[in-house]
């Protein structure tokens, strides 16, 4: 039976208008993407982005601005039976970002890869710098459609 997956991704920018990505692998496969991720029953989007941020990088933040919410059909890249529906907002860190940050895609650590043999899902962070910041950059349909958003309206349009 068919499936609405609500997703919800966070576009963090720092002060040197670096934006904030997570990279991920993910039972094989390597996808680099907004940080975020599912609604669960029972929480608004904004509070689960913010739920989102603590669990995967122990993070607190402010959701601030909408900036987009999909509007045109697209399929799961996970399951073929659910129809993402992902929605965008800038977020604000409230404290200093302590997860490793790192400098090159998929810089995953021993303890990280082992486990991924146990949870087959692992993910990593860096910052792009506004230059490099592009819809090549990104994996997924849709956060490719919003880095070109962002892209249009230049860097004088980030939240700081």
């Amino acid at each position: 039976m068919p499936n609405f997956n609500l997703r919800v991704y966070g576009i963090l920018v720092n002060e040197q208008r670096q934006v904030l990505v997570s990279d991920e692998l993910i039972r094989g496969g390597y996808f680099t993407k907004f940080p975020g991720g599912g609604l669960e029953f029972g929480e608004g989007t904004r509070e689960c982005l913010a739920r989102e941020f603590k669990e995967e990088m122990d993070l607190a933040v402010e959701v601030t601005e909408h900036i987009y919410t999909t509007d045109f059909f697209q399929l799961s890249a996970f399951r073929p039976e659910d129809q993402i529906i992902s929605i965008y907002y800038f977020a604000k860190a409230m404290e200093p970002i302590r997860a490793p940050l790192r400098d090159k895609p998929f810089d995953f650590d021993e303890e990280q890869l082992r486990l991924y043999g146990e949870r087959k899902e692992i993910e990593t962070f860096r910052f792009l710098n506004w230059e490099d910041f592009s819809p090549e950059a990104l994996t997924l349909p849709i956060d490719k459609l919003v880095a070109a958003m962002l892209k249009e309206k230049g860097p004088a349009a980030l939240p700081l």
